[in-house]
């Protein structure tokens, strides 16, 4: 695996994230855009990134969201943009506290099996510490064994399986 960190969307990496949102929409994933914060629905990366300000600022998030930053993870190397890792400031919200979780990312299709989720999973979980987080949970489809994998490479104890839209969810904990 290539050296990557964790950077805030800018229009620095316009072409990058573009690219990024195209091959995750070509994928025939089930969760395309887990962690990429509505990128779906942006096709100017200009507005994206003005929602997530939006997001990110407890006096600007729309009622009933939960504030929140995303982080692009570059691969040092070439810049470009291998994933995206989305950190909720907190769960107190009923989808993120029974199966959504702290944390939601994606990799990019072509970039998989490489090392970077859990790369960039370890990385966030540096931003929770700084946040003043003392523990996160992070969930995975029940049939997400690469998922599973990263979770407990960086820590992650089972606590236990909920049902959520006819899906069986892992939830896990990760002690900061």
């Amino acid at each position: 695996m290539e050296k990557i960190f964790l950077e805030k969307p800018s229009l620095k990496y316009a072409d990058e994230i573009t690219a990024f949102r195209l091959e995750i929409a070509e994928s025939g994933d089930r969760d395309k855009f887990a962690g990429c914060s509505a990128l779906q629905n942006y096709e100017s990366v200009g507005d994206w990134i003005e929602y997530l300000e939006i997001m990110e600022n407890p006096e600007t998030c729309p009622g009933g969201r939960v504030p929140s930053t995303v982080y692009m993870a570059v691969r040092k190397e070439d810049g470009k943009v291998v994933g995206m890792i989305d950190l909720r400031h907190h769960i107190d919200h009923p989808v993120l506290g029974l199966w959504g979780g702290h944390i939601g990312y994606s990799v990019r299709p072509s970039e998989r099996r490489k090392g970077y989720a859990k790369e960039m999973l370890r990385l966030d979980l540096e931003k929770c510490r700084e946040r003043g987080l003392e523990r996160v949970m992070i969930t995975c489809n029940s049939e997400n064994a690469a998922s599973e994998k990263t979770i407990l490479a960086n820590g992650g104890v089972f606590e236990k399986e909920v049902e959520a839209d006819g899906e069986r969810i892992k939830r896990y904990w990760i002690k900061l």
